[in-house]
């Protein structure tokens, strides 16, 4: 009985970690891909480029960041009065490339 439990938990394990959502797989390389490059001493690290940009962004509530690993860039977005705001920043730098609303 016990071999039949332990069996099937470990088939259930199986097939949960086989089948993440592609988000959450994408989402764990990236923040990977941010870490390593912080470590390296290539980017900037995402509280750094956070403490710089959040409060410019007074009155916006913040869903939170995306990292692209090859052009080194991070996106932060913003809602403000219904509208999704996104603030791309240079991981190298710290600088505002753009702000799409």
């Amino acid at each position: 009985m016990l071999n039949k439990i332990t069996l099937i938990l470990g088939a259930f394990t199986a097939f949960a970690v086989t089948t993440l959502p592609v988000d959450a797989v994408e989402r764990r390389d990236e923040q990977n891909g941010a870490r390593q490059q912080m470590i390296a001493g290539q980017v900037k690290s995402l509280r750094s480029i956070e403490n710089n940009i959040l409060p410019r962004m007074a009155g916006s509530q913040y869903i939170g960041p995306e990292y692209d690993s090859s052009a080194q860039v991070y996106r932060l977005k913003f809602i403000r009065d219904g509208r999704v705001i996104f603030i791309d920043v240079d991981g190298r730098t710290g600088t505002v490339l753009r702000q799409h609303r």
